[in-house]
């Protein structure tokens, strides 16, 4: 009941959120009401005539309308909203749906919780000219009969009400009058006094059981449940309880605040985010800002080229973070799917203290990030990971890029942020997909291949600290003692130095990029392959300095790869052979390098 009970403190928390309206922000429904999007809108006197009627823009924003808990949870059976509601329950062309609204409606409008705004509204839809009023407002055709001609689509549009001429200065609108709020709420809370309570498992109080609970609470899967006891025939709950009830209890207090709070929260930006169908909450239930679990850890204004301004600008925006975030405030991370079209699941929860929570995503972006040619440093966002790792290579809107499945994406992403909150060791296999990925350049288009390649160096170098606490420089290292990082500054070379006899709009792969699988399979000796290739193909067409320089680089990496076993020098690499060819094809194209060979060049011709 973690969930559930976090739920209900950030409603608790949010109150003055409650019926406030506010441009690019779903409003936060209170208690026996939900939020929906209106499709109609009719305003009416105080006498119950018609003015007029028109069409709500279909960007307008979700609003606030009372329902009853069979009407919150509605699916194919008849269960009308107490007021606003769809022209099916409306129009009196289906009489068990229109009997079923009026009744309600007069009960409430002859309790003592009336409201001002119901006489007008009861008065207008027992008249039944709802159809050929916006008929005549031409929002709808009726046919000879006078029904609806396309019943199936317009008999579900909903309409909302606005009794303008009322002296008591609320709103005209209904769905903006708290006072309409209140009244509902009391006079459905007076129509339960005699239902049975329970103890509430989310709240440990003694209150009226909620029988059933709403829908709707990810905007993506609207017809999802999140807590369901339809057992007739499912076996949800048969084989250990007699009842729904022995299973679990909460009362319908806790149900409407918990669900209207995670409703609230699934459709703000700042809290979800959406991937492959799989909603990710995160948050604080007090309302203080918290980064979200999959995103950044930095924002960057600027690309960051050095490794200690990366990690200063780590600490500032921690410290920036833990000034924002109480010390005791906690964070709140949940994870929804809809298994099936009715049927909501949490596939994932944590709660934990917010200072563990930044301070964990500070470690995961100081050890899984890696400079990349254009952006600095950065560390990969989740999904790139995904993407890069287990998606094929689409075109949209003219760029190339990789794409995963839906399927695959919710998935690896749930665990990538697991990973992330739990401090677990990063997945071997997702490193292992991006080290197969990267070694193979050919498959994938040029700027394609650039973003798996430093993906795949931030997630290698995640891995490696994670698995053997090994440190490894995002700076070159020409003395590094690793073989395998030895062998990639070889293949850097080697590809530079041809790629060095292209003409200006010569696009074809060098022998380095083209045999770079069977590289990583047989080093050494595709490496004398390429280097044979260079010496009576390349190496005649640089000029005298060029090829001195890229010899006597060859030379020192030979240097490092002879202090291994000869044994070891044909084995299959290792993944850290990509960091290493990284780091030093970058740094053949810096000016240090490019100024070393302007000069051995100048020396070769003064000779």
């Amino acid at each position: 009941m973690g969930l559930m009970q976090k739920a209900v403190e950030t409603y608790g928390c949010h109150q003055s959120y409650i019926g406030q309206y506010e441009a690019g922000h779903t409003v936060l429904a209170p208690v026996s009401h939900i939020v929906t999007r209106a499709n109609l809108e009719i305003v009416l006197n105080a006498d119950g005539g018609f003015l007029e009627a028109s069409a709500v823009p279909k960007d307008d924003p979700k609003i606030i309308i009372p329902a009853t808990e069979s009407s919150a949870g509605r699916t194919a059976n008849v269960c009308a909203h107490p007021l606003c509601d769809q022209l099916g329950y409306l129009a009196p062309y289906n009489e068990e749906k229109h009997a079923d609204y009026v009744a309600q409606l007069e009960a409430w409008e002859q309790s003592p919780y009336s409201h001002p705004k119901l006489p007008p509204i009861l008065a207008y839809i027992r008249k039944g000219t709802i159809l050929n009023d916006l008929a005549a407002s031409e929002l709808l055709r009726l046919d000879a009969q006078g029904r609806l001609e396309d019943e199936k689509k317009e008999g579900k549009w909903l309409v909302r009400w606005r009794v303008t001429g009322l002296a008591d200065g609320a709103p005209d609108a209904c769905w903006q009058d708290p006072t309409l709020f209140d009244s509902f709420i009391r006079f459905y809370q007076a129509t339960k006094k005699g239902d049975p309570a329970d103890l509430c498992m989310v709240t440990g109080k003694i209150a009226r059981r909620a029988s059933q609970h709403p829908k709707g609470v990810i905007p993506t899967s609207g017809n999802a449940k999140l807590v369901s006891s339809n057992d007739e025939t499912g076996f949800t709950f048969r084989g250990r309880f007699t009842s729904e009830e022995q299973a679990a209890t909460v009362s319908y207090e806790a149900s409407q605040k918990a669900h209207n709070a995670l409703r609230w929260l699934s459709a703000e930006q700042g809290a979800q985010a959406v991937f492959g169908g799989r909603t990710f909450l995160c948050w604080n239930p007090q309302g203080h800002e918290v980064r979200h679990v999959v995103g950044p850890f930095a924002r960057q204004a600027k690309p960051v080229h050095r490794a200690t301004d990366y990690q200063e600008l780590l600490k500032k925006t921690l410290e920036g973070c833990k000034s924002k975030l109480p010390e005791t405030a906690g964070v709140v991370i949940a994870v929804f799917d809809a298994a099936t079209s009715g049927r909501l699941s949490l596939t994932y929860y944590q709660e934990m203290k917010g200072s563990d929570f930044l301070q964990r995503l500070y470690e995961w972006d100081k050890t899984c990030c890696w400079p990349t040619r254009y952006y600095g440093i950065q560390a990969p966002w989740l999904i790139q990971i995904v993407h890069c790792a287990f998606g094929t290579q689409q075109t949209e809107k003219g760029k190339k890029r990789m794409k995963a499945d839906d399927r695959v994406l919710r998935q690896h992403m749930q665990r990538l942020v697991a990973c992330r909150v739990e401090k677990s060791a990063f997945p071997a296999d997702i490193m292992r997909a991006l080290f197969h990925r990267a070694s193979f350049p050919l498959a994938y288009d040029p700027a394609v291949r650039e973003d798996i390649l430093s993906t795949a160096c931030a997630v290698i170098r995640k891995y490696r600290y994670d698995r053997y606490k090994e440190e490894w420089n995002m700076m070159l290292d020409p003395k590094k003692k690793d073989l395998s990082y030895q062998f990639g500054r070889l293949l850097a070379v080697l590809e530079k130095a041809e790629r060095d006899t292209y003409e200006d709009k010569e696009t074809r792969e060098p022998n380095a990029i083209r045999q770079q699988a069977m590289f990583n399979r047989r080093p050494m000796y595709t490496a004398k392959m390429i280097e044979s290739q260079l010496e009576s193909a390349y190496f005649p067409r640089l000029s005298p300095g060029g090829r001195f320089f890229y010899k006597k680089l060859i030379g020192e990496i030979m240097e490092q790869i002879a202090q291994f076993p000869e044994e070891q020098w044909n084995r299959p690499l290792r993944e850290t052979y990509l960091m290493g060819y990284y780091l030093q094809r970058n740094a053949l194209y810096t000016s240090r390098y490019n100024q070393e060979m302007e000069e051995q060049n100048h020396d070769e011709t003064a000779e």
